[in-house]
């Protein structure tokens, strides 16, 4: 709890999970992990009870994080001691403890750190509190958006007019864990190859796509045959659509301009034999994506990677045209909070704006390197118009001589039949080819 806790302060602070977990000893990552994802996805709720019973925010910041922790975890141990369904993040990933047993460690996490030793008494009095009164407090406090939803209310809104009949299902379906998608390299083996070996292995899985696996239930990626020897990679089956789009030719000239963590990048050089510049700034970021091609069998001479800003041409680009770019532009990423559930707490709304205008930039620099005939596919795993189909439109209206190919446009991370959860996240993609 007091490692989630520091975690949980550090999206607090503007820090991301990403950033922060890495730095939880390795006996305790996975526990902290789980807990952490679980508290953010119910971040809004217990954020609101918390200020229902301490009136003033803490003064110290690892206190107020720990009330959090202590209060999500403890309003699900209530909620399943009551014979309410227990949330599908705790029935999947997280133990559920007892009401007991979350007061008591929460209480003793206090005591371990000594900044928040004179802070124990009124943490044990919130909690027992809570246990009190919890349907008073749930009543009051789910009136109010950010807790009932569990997203910050400006995203609340956005949605709401973007989606007047599926808001509430899109924010329904943030709260559930995004299933582990397998991409299949072609290359090396085959789907019902693969998916034999993994039942082999007791691990049960379901095709989906051209090249993908999704598991019945996600494990480290060490524990799942294949990944040493680069049978597969973990991609998401909205995110495997980018390479199917663009689809290249043999020899083809492709640039994959925003390439790190090199999923996508991977995925069109197992799809033909090409000629490939990855592109991204961050150079640490892009020595990830040499490290996937080597694992999956994929560096050659024909493959190149280049740490630049896209946008900015004279820094990278030596004047010849691709036939094919793949311009996944950084995005607000709304559409992968179920696997990344701090990302709606460290994103503001000004983002979004600040953000479209980036893409315009990147992509108006794109453009010029696709010769006459070849194409441009744009994406996002963003589900804000904003960042979809607005700038889609705006990029015809700009440029006559592009024209719209088929493309799935907004892809939503909406509920399957049945309820069950969706087998992919939530992106946009539009292809857009010059006139010859």
């Amino acid at each position: 709890m007091l490692a989630s806790a520091r975690n949980v302060q550090a999206v607090l602070s503007g820090r991301s999970l990403s950033e922060s977990l890495p730095a939880v000893p390795a006996p305790l990552r996975a526990a902290t992990q789980a807990v952490t994802f679980h508290v953010m996805r119910r971040f809004g709720r217990a954020g609101e009870i918390k200020r229902t019973l301490v009136r003033r925010t803490p003064p110290n910041p690892l206190l107020d994080a720990l009330l959090c922790v202590a209060l999500a975890l403890l309003d699900t141990a209530m909620q399943t001691e009551s014979g309410a369904e227990t949330p599908a993040e705790a029935r999947r990933d997280l133990p559920v403890y007892a009401v007991h047993t979350v007061v008591d460690q929460a209480v003793r996490a206090a005591s371990d750190e000594p900044s928040m030793r004179p802070y124990k008494a009124l943490l044990n009095a919130a909690l027992r509190r809570f246990t009190r009164e919890r349907p008073a407090i749930l009543e009051q406090v789910l009136q109010k958006p950010e807790a009932r939803w569990n997203h910050p209310g400006w995203w609340v809104r956005l949605l709401r007019q973007a989606y007047p009949a599926q808001w509430e299902p899109l924010l329904a379906a943030a709260g559930q864990p995004g299933p582990l998608t397998l991409r299949v390299n072609l290359r090396r083996t085959g789907v019902a190859a693969l998916a034999d070996s993994l039942a082999q292995a007791g691990i049960a899985s379901q095709p989906v796509g051209e090249a993908g696996l999704v598991l019945a239930r996600p494990r480290p990626v060490h524990d799942i045959p294949g990944f040493g020897q680069g049978l597969w990679s973990v991609q998401d089956a909205a995110a495997q659509r980018a390479a199917q789009l663009l689809r290249p030719a043999q020899g083809e000239r492709v640039l994959d301009a925003c390439a790190a963590p090199g999923g996508k990048t991977a995925h069109l050089l197992e799809l033909a034999d090409i000629q490939l510049l990855a592109l991204d700034s961050d150079a640490a970021r892009l020595q990830r994506v040499g490290q996937n091609l080597r694992r999956l069998g994929l560096d050659s001479d024909a493959v190149a990677l280049r740490c630049a800003d896209a946008a900015d041409l004279d820094a990278w680009w030596d004047g010849r045209q691709f036939d094919a770019v793949l311009a996944d532009v950084p995005c607000s990423a709304s559409g992968v909070v179920r696997r990344h559930p701090d990302i709606r707490w460290l994103r503001r709304e000004a983002d979004i704006a600040r953000t479209a205008a980036l893409q315009r930039r990147i992509v108006q620099s794109l453009w010029k390197t696709v010769k006459p005939g070849g194409r441009m596919l744009y994406a996002t795993c963003s589900i804000f118009p904003q960042e979809g189909q607005a700038q889609a439109a705006w990029f015809l209206s700009e440029h006559e001589d592009a024209v719209s190919m088929p493309a799935p446009g907004q892809l939503l991370p909406l509920p399957e039949a049945g309820g069950a959860v969706s087998l992919g996240d939530g992106f946009f993609y539009a292809l857009f080819a010059k006139r010859a």
